[in-house]
């Protein structure tokens, strides 16, 4: 069993930043890879970042050169600094685990376990 808390949403206005947190528990070891997805009302669950057990990482296109993934390993933490946001960035978001490295980080259905999600809103 895993349980994954996130922090760090917020109001923030376009152009702005704010910084996610997501701290994992429970029982994890090598092999793993945690990701960030995003969701509105009605849609889909969608990919943001992921990062895997060796820091490699991935990025949807829409947040390339504005977000960063990034992992402390010591804390089982990952976090995600979103610069430069967009009102499109508007959004619950979770932080969820797949410990099986199914390799498939952008598919949701992938992971294992999820954080209760954090909200962003982004005011134009």
């Amino acid at each position: 069993q895993v349980q994954l808390q996130e922090s760090g949403g917020g109001l923030a206005e376009a152009g702005g930043s704010l910084r996610l947190s997501c701290t994992a528990s429970g029982r994890i070891f090598f092999g793993y890879t945690m990701g960030w997805f995003r969701q509105v009302p009605g849609k889909e669950r969608e990919f943001v970042a992921a990062i895997k057990w060796n820091d490699s990482t991935f990025y949807a296109e829409s947040v390339k050169g504005r977000f960063t993934i990034s992992r402390n390993g010591a804390k089982n933490a990952i976090y995600l600094q979103m610069n430069d946001l967009k009102s499109g960035d508007t959004a619950v978001y979770y932080c969820g685990i797949d410990l099986s490295e199914s390799g498939h980080y952008s598919s949701s259905g992938f992971y294992d376990y999820w954080g209760q999600g954090t909200q962003v809103t982004v005011s134009s």
